[in-house]
């Protein structure tokens, strides 16, 4: 099997991040994986430092017939077998051009965001008939696919993103490292989020909580891990200087941007994800693969990962208030913090743990080359 996996991405995010590592995956299986990218932008330079083939073209919008072409001239050169993309843009470059290749081989595309545009012109028609099979990574952006994109069900299958469990293992990480760091106490329970520093990630709500909560217990701290994106430092200025309007500056950390994810979540005794509208939420699977309890908002992707009473309290997204009482209920409860921990991290490793879904994933491949070989 050879593989020309695709993202013309020219930001870094989740979804660029997750390229990589399916195409690190499979080159670990020995799969031939080439990836197809923007010149010069973000995942081409990250890609290249992991010494992953690559090709590039000049593609950032809707139509580009000479890069279609330089696309046709790269799939018959290279004789793949198959095209996955993790950029529904892509499709645009991509579906032309297996129109006029020499080999008929399958195009699958993985959906990792939802779309408030329905999308059943013929132009899109066009687009998507040629797509074999399209991945939801949630029952959300399941449903999402099939309300505005022309595409049916059974060429709909879902498919959740996932977390290396290996490396996500409470018993790898140290603790104290980031305790020590932060002089963090030992009876102090710490209660953490992990997000960028962007508009509805919840962190209005994040710190409305830790107001109420710190005049009602005296040994929390509260860490908040992520930067401002490019364009959003207003909006991290906003949140920061909120913390200090409620006094909070000797409970609230900000530690900025980490890569030491794993020794972070298991510095925390809670973790917190209320964000208002998650396509899937890697960070909740990261924190719950470290066995940490979570109180989660009750929208969207979230669903398929966090269940209530078990891995989880769920709370009304943007409701500070049922925020606040949830973690009450874990602060007040070493037993079920440690009840929710181990359930959760139990789900992580049987539902989302990378080598289980890369093998599915090549299941998929391997049906959709099976239906072109008919």
């Amino acid at each position: 099997m050879k593989i020309l996996y695709s993202c013309l991405s020219q930001s870094w995010g989740g979804m660029e991040m997750f390229t990589i590592t399916s195409v690190q995956q499979l080159l670990k299986r020995n799969i031939q994986t080439e990836l197809l990218c923007y010149p010069g932008s973000a995942i081409y330079k990250h890609a290249q430092e992991k010494g992953i083939t690559l090709h590039t073209v000049k593609a950032n919008s809707y139509f580009h017939p000479f890069m279609i072409k330089k696309v046709i001239s790269l799939i018959n050169k290279n004789d793949y077998d198959l095209v996955h993309t993790q950029a529904s843009k892509d499709l645009w470059v991509l579906s032309p051009a297996l129109r006029f290749v020499k080999k008929n081989i399958p195009l699958l595309m993985t959906k990792q965001v939802g779309s408030f545009i329905v999308k059943k012109d013929f132009l899109h028609k066009f687009i998507y008939d040629r797509v074999t099979y399209a991945l939801a990574i949630s029952e959300v952006i399941k449903t999402n696919l099939l309300e505005t994109c022309p595409i049916d069900e059974e060429r709909v299958l879902l498919l959740h993103n996932s977390v290396d469990t290996n490396r996500f293992d409470p018993v790898k990480a140290n603790r104290e490292k980031i305790r020590s760091e932060f002089k963090l106490a030992e009876n102090e329970i710490v209660t953490g989020m992990l997000a960028r520093f962007s508009p509805g990630k919840g962190h209005e709500e994040f710190i409305e909580a830790a107001k109420v909560l710190v005049e009602q217990y005296e040994n929390l701290k509260f860490l908040i891990v992520g930067e401002p994106s490019r364009g959003e430092n207003n909006y991290g200025e906003t949140i920061m200087n909120l913390v200090k309007e409620y006094g909070l500056e000797e409970r609230v950390i900000f530690t900025g941007f980490r890569s030491d994810t794993v020794d972070i979540l298991s510095a925390m005794d809670i973790f917190a994800f209320p964000s208002h509208s998650e396509a899937f939420g890697i960070a909740l699977v990261e924190a719950m693969s470290m066995a940490k309890p979570t109180v989660c908002s009750n929208s969207d992707g979230v669903l398929d990962i966090a269940v209530e009473g078990e891995t989880s309290f769920l709370f009304e997204k943007a409701n500070a208030k049922d925020l606040t009482e949830k973690l009450k209920r874990l602060i007040e409860s070493k037993e079920l913090r440690e009840q929710f921990g181990l359930a959760g991290r139990k789900r992580a490793v049987e539902n989302f743990d990378i080598d289980l879904l890369t093998e599915r994933v090549i299941d998929i491949y391997q049906q959709a080359l099976r239906t072109y070989s008919i």
